[in-house]
């Protein structure tokens, strides 16, 4: 029997095996989830035969997308996968370029978007302050020729 000054012996080892457990379940939840996490805006882009555009170290493109319906989206904000008006669209791309003026401007548009919404999303592009404009683009299918 014990009594109460009688220290009791530590114990030197770690039980790891609820840590592993942990980490197990966690690596799970990650690889389940993480293909969810990818957003964007469902577009059919036009093929075409282009050079790509070269990158902006640090300075990731400011991406506006057209989707089937006419829809607006810009991939800078809180909300990049709801639609953005017409004014915010300025708001935003202004606000990037007054930041960072070297940032890229892309327009990514639905194949069967009429040519006016695209135009009209670079003219909210030009009051926003955008002066150069690219597209993205699909890659043409290439074949080979039969010789």
């Amino acid at each position: 029997m014990r009594t109460p000054l009688q220290k009791r012996k530590l114990m030197s080892e770690i039980n790891v095996v609820p840590y592993i457990d942990v980490m197990l379940v966690l690596l799970v939840i990650f690889m389940v989830t993480a293909p969810m996490l990818t957003q964007g805006i469902k577009v059919e882009l036009p093929k075409a035969g282009a050079e790509p555009i070269p990158d902006v170290p640090d300075h990731p493109p400011l991406i506006l997308s057209v989707d089937a319906e006419g829809n607006l989206y810009v991939n800078v904000g809180d909300d990049e996968d709801q639609p953005a008006s017409a004014k915010d669209v300025v708001a935003r791309v202004g606000a990037v370029l007054r930041n960072r003026p070297n940032t890229p401007i892309l327009v990514k548009a639905d194949r069967s978007v009429p040519y006016g919404n695209v135009v009209g999303a670079m003219v909210l592009l030009q009051q926003g302050g955008a002066t150069e404009v690219g597209f993205i683009t699909d890659p043409l299918d290439t074949y080979p020729v039969p010789e």
